[in-house]
């Protein structure tokens, strides 16, 4: 504890603050409109009682952290360690977004077939939708070297999460200096919403990290050239072909590129290469260095665009017509975003940091501030698609808290962010996401494996009471299977409502069931024939139903009810409910 009462009463200040923080929060969780983890439904249940104590300890342990010397003398590798560590605690959390079953079938597709079949084919046999192929390139290469196991794919992700942090310090420490980025990165795990969002098989997290390695790697490009040339043009051109949104995004690098320029300029001395090094006097060598990236980078994009043109074209015509207009309706309030999934202190102090560098006239800044200025003038409301410029918010933030001299209440103030943070995302988020119906598919995945069947056959009835399609369940379900999958569209579906073509479930009417389902490996039984007793069938419906169609009723003749998955938060109004029938002994 603080030994003079100047710290005494410095980190009393600072505990309130915290506290009041929460309370404020948890006063005002109406205001949360998040569509996911959002604390009104979060903290519905919450017993404050034990709670309040909970943070009180985690307030404490930060002030302990924040005066310990050991993380000083490696701090990427503490960032690293400690972040993937905290982000494994959340591998138990379902698959909680229906996307999943898009990237997983792209994925399965390359792990079948082979790479070559999976560019043949994507946007054509390949469900594209408006989706670019590099994330589920690599969740395939997984698939098909190491297995097919989520396991692989969380393990990956979190890397990348990780990589994220770790690539955020490197940032600020070029830009500014160490205890910048440092502060920087460690601020990213102050931000509850991203834990719920590291195990999951979707894009946002790659693209996150390929957005923060083209920023680092071509502030390093103008600075030093050299391989580092190279390296921002592949990081580039991974960014560009990890989601489209990307694209407006990377226009930040043409702005690290003036800034630099004007920078050298008025400060030579700033490069590290007019210090007597490689290139020095060049004052040229920002210019061209920046136009080789962009050459080479080009030169990439536009031969893997010719190459797909046409897929490529129709997605963004698309894209114009369906997902900028339904940005403005499937949104969520900045309030929501930036006072609840981040940490208000973060919010605050990125703020506060406008100022300090208009007091500065630090030029640099606006490296940091340009996502995070996109964002609020085209309105980017949907914390899914805002999370890939948290890392620049984080610098502005910590480029904020510089402005505190002293070093150990700066810490205490970012390790009290940390774990006020984590005690939401863990005993709040967490829990809630394992109620979350999207956990029944998890638990019946998991209990036929314990099964052993030689495959399953699934069944998905349709419901009017959702607008999503049951079918895109299936590939969810295989994602926590080791056993084959047999599945038809059985039943003719229809859509749900008129509106379906403007909702963000819209993809789910347009799912093609991958071919692979319709014939897999059977076991053969006696005299060569299929084994009855090899197979399990899993019913898959929105919510309970009172009464099975009769075509399932004619399959499921020689089997038992095995067990019933029906958990349910009640708030959402896709729930899919799994039924698991075994052959009767």
């Amino acid at each position: 504890m603080p030994a003079d009462k100047k710290s005494l009463y410095n980190f009393i200040f600072i505990a309130l603050l915290f506290l009041l923080i929460f309370l404020l929060q948890y006063t005002f969780r109406s205001a949360d409109d998040n569509r996911l983890t959002s604390w009104q439904w979060t903290f519905a249940h919450m017993d404050l009682m034990w709670f309040i104590p909970l943070l009180i300890l985690g307030i404490i342990f930060a002030y302990l952290l924040s005066i310990s010397p050991f993380y000083k003398s490696r701090p990427a590798l503490f960032l690293f360690i400690i972040s993937f560590g905290l982000s494994a605690i959340f591998w138990s959390e379902p698959e909680v977004i229906v996307d999943t079953s898009r990237y997983f079938t792209q994925a399965k597709h390359l792990e079948i077939y082979g790479i070559r079949y999976f560019f043949q084919e994507w946007g054509r046999e390949i469900f594209a939708w408006t989706d670019t192929p590099l994330v589920s390139f690599i969740y395939g290469v997984i698939f098909r070297f190491s297995g097919e196991s989520r396991a692989y794919i969380q393990i990956f992700t979190t890397f990348l999460f990780s990589m994220t942090v770790v690539l955020t310090f490197y940032t600020g420490k070029i830009l500014w200096d160490e205890e910048t980025g440092f502060s920087a990165g460690a601020l990213l795990l102050g931000i509850p919403y991203l834990f719920s969002q590291v195990p999951l098989m979707l894009t946002d997290v790659p693209t996150m990290f390929f957005l923060t390695l083209s920023i680092y790697t071509f502030c390093k490009a103008v600075e030093k050239g050299g391989i580092w040339i190279v390296l921002a043009s592949l990081a580039v051109f991974s960014a560009v072909f990890s989601k489209y949104s990307t694209w407006m995004m990377l226009s930040v690098l043409p702005v690290i590129w003036v800034v630099y320029l004007i920078t050298c300029r008025g400060n030579p001395q700033w490069l590290p290469s007019s210090r007597g090094g490689r290139g020095a006097g060049t004052g040229a060598c920002p210019y061209r260095r920046g136009i080789s990236v962009a050459v080479i980078a080009g030169a990439l994009v536009a031969a893997a665009t010719l190459l797909k043109f046409d897929v490529i074209s129709q997605q963004i015509k698309f894209l114009q017509e369906y997902q900028a207009p339904g940005l403005k309706r499937w949104g969520e309030s900045f309030v929501s975003t930036f006072l609840f999934q981040v940490h208000p202190l973060i919010t605050l102090a990125a703020l506060y940091s406008v100022y300090e560098a208009v007091k500065r006239r630090d030029l640099k800044y606006v490296i940091i501030c340009w996502l995070i200025l996109l964002v609020i003038v085209f309105q980017i409301k949907r914390s899914r698609y805002v999370m890939v410029v948290f890392p620049m918010l984080t610098l502005m933030a910590s480029y904020g808290l510089q402005k505190i001299r002293i070093a150990g209440t700066r810490r205490f103030i970012i390790f009290g962010v940390i774990f006020s943070a984590l005690a939401v995302a863990i005993f709040s988020y967490l829990p809630f996401l394992q109620k979350n119906s999207m956990v029944n598919i998890k638990s019946a995945g998991e209990f036929l494996d314990s099964a052993e069947p030689g495959r399953v056959r699934v069944f998905t009835i349709p419901s009017s009471e959702t607008s999503v399609n049951l079918a895109v369940a299936v590939p969810v379900l295989d994602l926590y299977l080791e056993n084959e999958i047999y599945y038809q569209d059985a039943a003719a579906y229809s859509l749900p409502y008129d509106g379906i073509n403007t909702s963000p479930l819209r993809f789910t009417w347009e799912f093609k069931t991958p071919r692979y389902y319709d014939n897999p490996p059977l076991k053969k039984g006696g005299q060569g024939g299929f084994s009855e007793q090899s197979e399990a069938i899993a019913v898959i419906s929105n919510g309970h139903v009172k009464a099975l169609p009769d075509y399932i009723e004619k399959e499921l003749k020689g089997y038992s009810k095995s067990k019933d998955f029906d958990t349910s938060e009640g708030i959402f109004g896709f729930r899919p409910f799994v039924t698991v029938y075994l052959p009767e002994k």
